[in-house]
């Protein structure tokens, strides 16, 4: 691991986390703690309205910061956006936003740090090169490499397009064939365009291109 990449072991009131030593390389998809509704503002549970008392304790739900009763706010759920090491109590509607989140992370994100193959295409340019696309391993930069190199800050980017085919009027299923992504130069307003195809005509596993083609829809959203 890359002194840039180092992480370090924190206790915040919420849990143990592992975060970046340096803010700077933390990762786009990463959530900060929410502030805690103050003990002292909330009488009673946010969501059913029950008072709290001796036997009713109040908990706070660690990705929004509200306060519930216990009923409320039972589950216990991975959080890897906040970076925390064990799951963590979240309320009932948090805690589904985190269980498909977790999803992402356990299965899209391992996608696209995995990487493909394709043709890619830079600006106006009617040469295509062949490229491996990945996302780098602290989820900052996707990284294209062949006989050219680049690395593209995932905050920079704008558009994410998918290109599909096998669409029919009267319905039918269609595959994912390739992308054409927008991103800003750092430093400057400049638009920078690459199209991404995954060939037909080269020995690479097609099912691995599409399952990268849909994550990478899955984090344009």
């Amino acid at each position: 691991m890359s002194g840039g990449d180092a992480k370090k072991l924190v206790r915040s009131p919420s849990g143990l986390r592992m975060v970046p030593e340096h803010r700077a390389a933390r990762s786009p998809f990463g959530l900060d703690e929410p502030p805690w509704v103050p003990d002292k503002e909330c009488p009673r549970c946010m969501q059913c309205d029950t008072k709290f008392d001796f036997i009713t304790r109040k908990h706070h739900c660690r990705r929004c910061g509200k306060c519930f009763c216990d009923k409320c706010c039972s589950k216990k759920v991975p959080l890897p956006r906040m970076c925390f090491v064990d799951p963590v109590r979240q309320c009932a509607e948090c805690a589904l936003v985190s269980q498909k989140e977790t999803e992402f992370y356990d299965k899209q994100l391992k996608v696209l740090m995995n990487g493909a193959t394709f043709f890619v295409t830079l600006g106006t340019s009617d040469k295509s090169e062949l490229m491996v696309c990945r996302l780098s391993n602290n989820q900052r930069y996707l990284v294209l490499d062949g006989d050219s190199h680049y690395e593209i800050e995932i905050i920079q980017i704008s558009t994410v397009q998918i290109l599909t085919e096998g669409f029919t009027p009267g319905g039918g299923n269609t595959r994912a064939i390739g992308m054409i992504l927008q991103y800003k130069v750092p430093g400057s307003e400049e638009v920078t365009q690459m199209k991404f195809t995954a060939g037909e005509d080269f020995s690479c596993n097609k099912k691995l291109s599409a399952a990268w083609l849909a994550a990478m829809h899955k984090v344009s959203k």
